[in-house]
Formats: C-alpha cells, structure tokens, sequence
C-alpha cells in the first residue's frame, strides 16, 4: 500500500508520518519474510538511523529476501554481491576503461561498481580476502570511494546488510573487531519454529505469489526518506539518560571502576576489550528511532534497553578465559545493564 502522505511535517504529525513509514515497511516485508519479526524491526531501525547491520545465520533462512524486499518496497537499487577469495576491490568499487572516442584518442572513463546503489546485500563477507572487506568497510564508514585519484559520493540512501555463515569457518577471513565495530547492529538470525515452517512452506511451494507494493511514490521516496532520516537526529535525550548510556559503555571495559565483577561474568576476567564510543553513538541513534516509534520525540530508558544488546554484543572482545568457561559476551551485558540500573537508579519500570 502506497502512503498517500509525501511530506514530512514538524511536531507530532512529524513522529506519526516516521510510524507510517517504519511499520509499511515491516506489513510489506512481512508479506514475503515469515516470522523473524524482531529480526525485521532491528534492520529497519538500523535503516532509518543511517546504520549498516551485520547479520549471522545459516544458509537459508531468507535474508537475501529480506534485502531485496526492503529495496523493493521502497523501491530503491538494489545489489547483491557474493563475496568470494578472488574478489578484488575494483570489482565492488569499479575501474578505469580505456575507451577509444573519435579520431582515434583514448581516455579513461570510469565504470562504476555494484557500491554506486542504494541497497547492498554483501552475501558472506568473510569469505572475501581483508582486502577487500576493507575496500567496503571503508565505503560504508565515509560513503564515498576513491578510485584514480578521484572522489566519488555514494548514492543516498546507502545501506550495507552484510551476512555471515556460522558454521563454515574453511577459506573464510573472519573480519577484525575493528572492521566489525563499523557495523551498527550485529543480528542473529535464527530457526523458525514449526508453525512458520508450515507458513513457509505454504508460501513457497505454491502457485501463488506475494507482491510487494511501494510505500512511496517513485519521485518522492528519496526526498522522504531523507526527511524521516533527519527526524532520528532531531530526538532529544536528557542529560539523565545519556548518562545512562555513557555508564553502559564504559562498565563494558576492564579495569575501569564501573566494569561489575561480583557476578559469574565479571568484565574483569573475561573481556579483553570493550565497546568503544561508537557503541555509545550507536545506542543513542537507536534509542531515538525507538522513541519515534513509541510516538515520543525524546529517549527513554527502555528505549536504550530495547536496542541495547544488539548495539554491542559485537564490540566486547572476550579472552580465552570465557570461551573455556562458555561465557558469552550476552552473559556480560547482562551483568553489565543491572549493575549500570543500580548505580545510575534507574526506574524499576525498565524492560528486561
């Protein structure tokens, strides 16, 4: 269903048009995608804040169809590049031709890649060599290229969803903390239970077919989309809640004095090393579309807690300690969110 709406407007029209955008989206793509709603409702916040998401499951599971019906229920490029050893940078950026004009003289003209689009499916990025990670990475941290010695812009929107296949770890280059840490969200995207299976299995093997229609119209959907971008960044957050965040983050690094220790995960002993500021801008920019999308235009603590594991499950790098012992960098957080309530006497309210 196409919203008839093409203008963002202030104030609380403002916050409620953000609502019909984000949850048309999610109608739409749950036409194709069965189950896997949290899945769904964090790549679209990751979207609307600007983000890229590193997504983890098994083959299968649907999440080329999760890309492909995000671009096409806003109607945006869409590219899918399958990454494999012998990628080279040049083939996801683009080259230099040699063309022949007339008269015989030659010159370099540029063909652009599969980055110049607006939405990226990078289908098993570990198994491309670091060079070629890097060449992406770096495209989506300054959404630009440069190539011959010129700088190219990005097309707008520009959204990586990058994916990840667990259990094949032969002829891989896992990506460095570092690399990972440039991803917004790291999801994991799990089974579905047997009820979907069934839906699933009905959908797909059937004649019939689930389109997917456009939530905007085709001149108007950059221009709006770019408008709702912008009202993520308007969101207040109180200097109460920021402390909050900024206490999160850093209980998340060893030896400082917040880190907790008392528990069975103590940050001490099993992390090497914690989330960096970017955790903290990550979980800001989460929490204000989250707040949208509970129809306020400020941040809340349940707004941080909502998007607060999947913000920095991937930023805590644990030792060996913790992989011998089966503590995971969940168990942490844990421990980390209860001990930050405590001190920072957060309301009892909070979800958990």
């Amino acid at each position: 269903m196409m919203l008839k709406q093409t203008e963002v407007i202030d104030g609380k029209d403002a916050i409620v048009e953000f609502n019909r955008a984000f949850y048309a989206l999610k109608r739409e793509i749950g036409r194709v995608i069965v189950g896997q709603v949290e899945v769904v409702e964090q790549v679209l916040i990751c979207f609307f804040a600007r983000g890229h998401v590193l997504l983890e499951g098994v083959p299968g599971l649907g999440k080329t169809l999760l890309v492909k019906s995000l671009s096409s229920a806003l109607g945006f490029d869409f590219k899918r590049i399958q990454f494999t050893p012998d990628l080279m940078p040049a083939d996801i950026i683009g080259t230099q031709l040699v063309m022949e004009g007339e008269g015989g003289v030659k010159r370099f003209e540029f063909s652009p890649g599969p980055l110049f689009t607006n939405i990226i499916l990078a289908d098993e990025i570990n198994r491309a060599t670091p060079r070629t990670q890097s060449a992406l990475l770096e495209a989506m941290e300054e959404r630009q290229v440069s190539t011959g010695g010129v700088t190219r812009p990005l097309d707008e929107p520009f959204f990586v969803l990058a994916t990840q296949n667990p259990i094949e770890m032969e002829g891989t280059y896992p990506l460095p903390e570092a690399q990972v840490d440039r991803f917004m969200f790291k999801i994991f995207m799990d089974y579905p239970d047997s009820d979907e299976l069934h839906e699933i299995l009905r959908r797909t093997t059937g004649d019939d077919e689930c389109g997917i229609g456009r939530i905007f119209e085709p001149e108007r959907a950059g221009p709006v989309l770019r408008k709702l971008q912008g009202l993520v960044r308007e969101v207040l957050i109180s200097r109460s809640v920021e402390e909050y965040i900024v206490g999160l983050v850093t209980a998340t690094r060893p030896g400082g004095k917040q880190a907790p220790n008392d528990g069975a995960a103590g940050v001490d002993r099993y992390v090497s090393y914690g989330s960096s500021p970017r955790g903290g801008q990550v979980l800001v920019l989460a929490s204000k579309v989250v707040a949208l999308l509970n129809g306020r235009a400020s941040v809340s603590y349940e707004d941080v807690d909502r998007v607060f594991f999947p913000a920095l499950d991937h930023r805590l790098v644990l030792n060996f300690e913790a992989e011998a012992d089966r503590v995971t960098s969940r168990d942490i957080l844990r421990e980390v969110r209860e001990s930050v309530r405590k001190t920072a006497a957060v309301p009892a309210t909070c979800a958990t």
